[in-house]
């Protein structure tokens, strides 16, 4: 089990329309931006966007998928402020940064402190989250 202060996590993800509409429907996401070409083209974003609800996802799971490589990870929190539109057709990048690692025995890990983002293709900040988790041996 480890974290490291100023370890960085990436990844890239491709969205496309029909993934960012199945995703949204599985949630219960019924918001046409989501799934109506037509009436997104109308609105201020001119077409799909992805839902939030997939996108801090796709961040959050990054978390899960880092640490579990070499031990046991619980989310305990995140906090994520939403800055621009993701939209449906665009590549994206998850991105996390560990800010603080603090041993906690009563928990039997480490409380891991990030700060995220997903940057959108044009390399600007869409959203920025936050987030702990225990990392420890095993759950």
């Amino acid at each position: 089990m480890r974290a490291f202060a100023h370890e960085r996590f990436s990844e890239r993800v491709q969205l496309t329309p029909e993934i960012v509409s199945a995703q949204a429907r599985a949630v219960g996401d019924t918001n046409p931006v989501h799934h109506d070409a037509q009436l997104a083209a109308a609105t201020r974003f001119g077409r799909r966007i992805a839902s939030g609800t997939h996108t801090t996802a796709l961040l959050l799971a990054l978390t899960a998928s880092h640490f579990s490589r070499s031990c046991a990870m619980v989310g305990l929190e995140f906090w994520v402020r939403f800055r621009k539109a993701i939209l449906a057709d665009e590549q994206i990048t998850l991105e996390w940064l560990v800010i603080k690692v603090t041993p906690n025995a009563r928990l039997g890990g480490d409380i891991v402190e990030l700060r995220g983002r997903i940057r959108n293709q044009a390399g600007e900040t869409a959203l920025g989250a936050k987030g702990r988790v225990l990392v420890t041996d095993r759950l």
